[in-house]
C-alpha cells in the first residue's frame, strides 16, 4: 500500500507499507492491503507504520483525517 503521512510543515511519511495503525476517534484500528474505502477521524496518538521489509515506524500526530482508497492512505494530521 502508497502511505503518505503530512502536516502543514513537513511530510513525516511516504513510502509503501503492509500495515498501518491509526488513532481513530473511537480507539486504534489498523489497515491492511485491499481495505474497504473509508475516510475516518484522527485524535492525538501514534501512527504504526509496518514497512514491507519489516521494519515498524512510528509517528506522533495531534490529530487529523485519513483517507482510504485502492490501496493509497492519506494521512493529513497536525
Amino acid at each position: 500500500m502508497k502511505l503518505d503521512i503530512t502536516t502543514p510543515g513537513q511530510q513525516l511519511f511516504s513510502g509503501e507499507a503492509s500495515l498501518v495503525q491509526l488513532p481513530g476517534l473511537d480507539g486504534l484500528f489498523e489497515i491492511l492491503e485491499n481495505h474497504a474505502p473509508m475516510v475516518a477521524a484522527l485524535k492525538k496518538g501514534k501512527v504504526k507504520v509496518q514497512q514491507r521489509d519489516g521494519n515498524t515506524e512510528f509517528f506522533e500526530i495531534n490529530g487529523g483525517t485519513a483517507e482510504i482508497l485502492h490501496n493509497n492512505i492519506l494521512v493529513l494530521a497536525e
